[in-house]
């Protein structure tokens, strides 16, 4: 008798389980990390029989790694990962990532066993509010019946499944993709015999299938109307904004064209993050030093329209430019309709995506006009001046000591063409905003900046590295160690990882405010926000088998990155001087200012 014949009292937890995951996955869900635990046994015995081309498993025993570790893969696939905990205190380790996934519009789907409804609020064992842990980060809290998921039926199993991936992956467009918590009690008997699992196991994969991610619930809406409002002139001059890439990598190639469309009619500049993915595109017109070029207001670049592609970039000289423009502005999400201008400039917002928006404009065919032209001319005239003062120095590093911004620059062009790149949230994704040459290659560029933490960072490029088959992180050395259970990820990746960590003693971060005091002996910086810690990076991955080398200088980088690509997974240590780094930024800045000064 099939699974969903039986009559809903006769099914084990661990039968109800498996119907549950069974749903999931032909509804798209390809990657389950399973966490250790009693309560959450069927979920883990269910995933295990599950496992086969359709569905991959993935084991560890730290919550709040495994969490982050799907959050990478979520990003990548533009489809949720699951991850299965037991109940209790194993649930509050999801927090971080489901608050970053909130933030960063990631699918994730969050699977937590639970006591039943009798054994709650009543002193029983390991029995919390677990339902109430992560509710304001999710989109969704979907609950299974409380006297045990072996009492819904089949069919309620699957719409379970069915709500659950809607609301990760935007329900249609209502709610940006992000977060959804499935609480699932469990009754006891947790466990069926050997025989029993043998006989289950016969079944389990009749019917199931890996759902095709282009065709998968969630992933198109209905197109939304575009309101007056949201319309620009492309005859009059202006400029594109894009910020952080969060659609869905299946939208990517879609919103590329249309931005090369909107260029080629309007001949607006685009000024991209480093983020956008879009530096290195072939045919786009960019601006990738518009951090330098802002540092002082130029002449002749404040009256203009602009075209804002969703979240914005980090830089604050951006972002004070954007507060004092005279001309108009449109906000255009991929998906996300949540408030995304704090700096309440935008006189319109639309989430339907860019290709959309491009077509809603119904444009008559032309060319940019003159003024257009000469505006943009302006852009990329302050650009090539910061480019050429950026590649003085650049070229020519000496000693053993790296220099962050300069590293940046190196690596953005050593790297192999389209290899994807992670940066860690503080000092080398801003590196990367600022410094990154106009044109190093195109490449997927991430980082999580929705929350803006050091969290997990380890975990997600090891997500990721699965997810797309390769990977380079670039951190500084507290972020790595705040996620040091994530080595334990790393020699059991299918996909290559190298980690380059930029060794410079603590928080170079925290140079790159003003803090320090004058006298130095008014603040304990180094206490109180640098932090150094006493552990090698590469003795910490040595640990966990994963192979590494101290870069002898800037000389030596090519050779050992092509060592370090070569092989499955390794660590770089770049060593560095944060403070000289911190002074290095300011003088290029003062410098880049006086040279866009310039008629």
């Amino acid at each position: 008798m099939a699974l969903a014949d039986q009559p809903t009292g006769c099914r084990s937890g661990v039968e109800a389980a498996l119907e549950l995951l069974a749903a999931l996955n032909d509804g798209g869900l390809s990657h389950v990390i399973v966490c250790p635990g009693s309560r959450s046994a069927p979920l883990a015995v269910a995933a295990g029989l599950l496992e086969g081309p359709g569905l991959r498993l993935h084991t560890a025993f730290d919550e709040r790694s495994a969490a982050f570790f799907a959050l990478g893969l979520g990003r990548a696939l533009g489809l949720p990962a699951a991850v299965i905990t037991t109940s209790g205190s194993a649930v509050a380790h999801l927090l971080p990532a489901a608050v970053e996934a909130d933030t960063g519009t990631v699918p994730l789907l969050l699977l937590t066993a639970d006591r039943p409804d009798r054994l709650k609020g009543c002193g029983a064992n390991q029995s919390v509010n677990q339902e109430e842990f992560l509710r304001a980060s999710c989109r969704w809290l979907g609950q299974g019946d409380g006297r045990g998921l072996a009492r819904m039926a089949a069919a309620d199993l699957a719409q379970l499944a069915a709500r659950a991936l809607e609301h990760c992956l935007g329900d249609g467009g209502r709610v940006p993709p992000g977060p959804v918590h499935l609480n699932l009690p469990f009754e006891e008997p947790l466990h069926l015999t050997g025989p029993e699992l043998v006989a289950l196991a016969a079944g389990a994969h009749e019917g199931v299938r890996g759902a095709d991610p282009e065709t998968s619930a969630g992933v198109s809406g209905s197109p939304l109307p575009l309101q007056q409002a949201a319309r620009l002139d492309p005859d009059r001059p202006g400029v594109v904004v894009a910020g952080p890439w969060r659609g869905r990598p299946q939208s990517w190639r879609a919103h590329v064209e249309a931005l090369l469309a909107w260029q080629g009619r309007s001949g607006w500049p685009v000024l991209a993050d480093a983020l956008s993915g879009l530096r290195g595109q072939p045919g786009l017109d960019l601006v990738a030093g518009y951090d330098l070029i802002l540092e002082q207001q130029p002449h002749g670049l404040g009256e203009a329209q602009v075209l804002r592609l969703g979240s914005l970039p980090a830089s604050r000289r951006l972002q004070a430019w954007l507060e004092g423009i005279a001309g108009p502005q449109v906000l255009v999400s991929e998906g996300d309709p949540r408030r995304l201008d704090p700096l309440g400039r935008a006189r319109a917002q639309w989430s339907g995506g860019l290709a959309a928006w491009w077509k809603a404009q119904a444009l008559p065919p032309g060319r940019p006009t003159p003024e257009s032209l000469a505006y943009a001319r302006r852009w990329q005239a302050a650009e090539d001046r910061v480019q050429t003062l950026l590649d003085g120095p650049a070229e020519a590093p000496a000693g053993s000591l790296f220099e962050e911004p300069f590293l940046a620059r190196r690596l953005a062009r050593l790297l192999p063409p389209g290899l994807p790149v992670m940066l860690a949230n503080s000092s080398p994704v801003r590196d990367w905003e600022s410094f990154m040459p106009a044109d190093a290659p195109a490449r997927p560029v991430f980082s999580f900046r929705g929350a803006s933490g050091i969290d997990g960072t380890l975990s997600i490029a090891a997500g990721l590295a699965e997810a797309l088959g390769q990977l380079v992180l670039v951190t500084g050395d507290l972020a790595l160690l705040h996620d040091a259970n994530g080595w334990l990820w790393l020699p059991r990746l299918t996909g290559r990882l190298t980690v380059l960590v930029i060794a410079n003693g603590g928080g170079g971060i925290f140079e790159q405010l003003p803090i320090r005091t004058d006298p130095p002996a008014a603040l304990d910086f180094e206490r109180l926000f640098a932090m150094p810690q006493p552990v090698s990076p590469l003795a910490l991955a040595a640990v966990h088998g994963v192979a590494g080398r101290r870069v002898a200088g800037p000389a030596a980088l090519e050779a050992d990155l092509a060592w370090a690509l070569a092989r499955s997974c390794t660590v770089l240590e770049l060593a560095s001087d944060r403070t000289a780094d911190a002074d290095r930024r300011r003088r290029l800045r003062t410098m880049a200012a006086r040279a866009c000064a310039l008629p």
